[in-house]
């Protein structure tokens, strides 16, 4: 549900009202000295953002000198709500010059009351884009002596930015050589047992894009994931091809692409921003193909010494020295993290690297109490390789032009929080 706002205040720091908008009849005028006297006088303001006297809630905000309070008499989307009061003051400070505060407010009265009819229409917030509203508001604020000059960049076509089709990319974009990245990266998180058994494992993505295309293209993006391909294959009245299939969780996707041809036929289509952005976020808990296996092995001779099997940083507290003999890589005990250390530059596949530690504790006479093995910690990461089995099927451009394209696909996986332990 959107923020539906039945107010919005801008009060300076002694309480008093700089300007205000009422948007719905479901709040009194007075709703400030609500605000003023429950949560300014009893200094209250750092708090918490969002507080509820009687039946309406208050979400507010400090930019400069200036408090921004927005009261909803529903349950609103908070975020909805902060995230508009930030892309407000943005719209604002490209009007004033940079600056909000209230000189700038008492200087911009007429204009400030404009834009909130503008930017929020009976409570629900519409188009903030500085690029758009100064197309058809061209009244300009008054500036401060410190502020910058406005940039002259190009104007986008006013038709389609207001509708919404196009707001993120502009029209006349030329490039000599049309070229698209795509960039999958996987981070892996994983908890795993002394006995070797997964306590907890997922995998969250992204994936990254940078377009240099020329005109207003189409492009279409197919993933081997479980739901697009059976609706594939449904639409095109054939059985779904045989091959590893994934299924995504919580998949955010970037404004550009089109929901509606995403819910109808499970393909994400798109008309992509100029230059690096984020396509989409997922998460995956099924079927992760963990990069490394980590078997500790540790054998305690003594209260002052242990010898210590195979892989990276277990640590005490009390380690006065430590001998290692590696496979591959190089071993050392750091003592600002207390922690031994094994750094391997690269893993070829089908291999198997060990490392055996012998460490010597600080012997204590006072202390009795058993060392507290530590996890296991691992960094790294792998390129074209994906702990998920995401795999890019294929990535078609489209313009009008008809023109070549050259696409990139990149995979990379890291590490996430990735812990083995004793």
């Amino acid at each position: 549900m959107p923020v539906a706002a039945s107010a919005i205040y801008f009060l300076n720091l002694r309480g008093d009202v700089l300007i205000n908008r009422l948007y719905r009849d479901d709040v009194g005028g007075n709703m400030v000295d609500a605000f003023r006297m429950h949560i300014m006088q009893t200094k209250e303001l750092g708090t918490c953002p969002v507080r509820q006297i009687g039946g309406c809630s208050f979400l507010y905000m400090r930019i400069s000198n200036v408090y921004i309070v927005i009261v909803v008499s529903s349950n609103a989307n908070v975020a909805c709500a902060f995230k508009f009061v930030v892309e407000a003051v943005a719209l604002f400070k490209s009007y004033f010059g940079g600056a909000f505060d209230e000189d700038a407010i008492r200087n911009n009265f007429v204009l400030i009351y404009e834009l909130l009819d503008e930017i929020m229409d009976f409570g629900y917030p519409q188009n903030l884009s500085p690029e758009i509203l100064k197309l058809y508001i061209t009244q300009e604020g008054v500036r401060s002596p410190f502020s910058s000059k406005p940039s002259d960049k190009p104007v986008p076509n006013a038709t389609l930015q207001v509708t919404g089709a196009v707001g993120w990319r502009r029209e006349g974009l030329v490039y000599k050589k049309n070229e698209v990245f795509l960039d999958i990266v996987e981070s892996v998180n994983l908890l795993m047992s002394s006995k070797g058994s997964v306590l907890r494992c997922d995998v969250t993505g992204k994936i990254l894009m940078k377009c240099f295309l020329s005109g207003m293209p189409d492009l279409k993006l197919g993933l081997n994931d479980k739901i697009g391909l059976e609706k594939e294959a449904q639409l095109k009245s054939r059985p779904t091809k045989s091959g590893k299939t994934i299924e995504l969780d919580d998949v955010t996707f970037h404004q550009c692409v089109n929901l509606t041809r995403f819910n109808s036929e499970k393909t994400v289509s798109f008309v992509p921003p100029d230059g690096e952005f984020e396509l989409m976020k997922y998460r995956i808990t099924e079927g992760v193909n963990l990069p490394f296996r980590v078997l500790p092995t540790i054998k305690e001779l003594g209260r002052t010494r242990m010898e210590i099997n195979v892989k990276v940083s277990p640590s005490s507290k009390t380690t006065a020295k430590a001998s290692f003999q590696t496979t591959s890589g190089k071993a050392k005990y750091n003592a600002s993290i207390d922690s031994l250390v094994w750094k391997i530059r690269k893993f070829p596949g089908q291999t198997e690297a060990t490392m055996s530690a012998e460490v010597e504790l600080i012997s204590t006479m006072g202390e009795k109490k058993s060392w507290n093995r530590p996890p296991i910690q691992m960094e790294f990461q792998v390129p074209m390789f994906t702990a998920s089995g995401l795999r890019v099927r294929f990535l078609k451009v489209w313009e009008k032009s008809g023109y070549n394209t050259v696409e990139w696909v990149r995979y990379i996986t890291r590490a996430g929080s990735y812990e083995i332990r004793c």
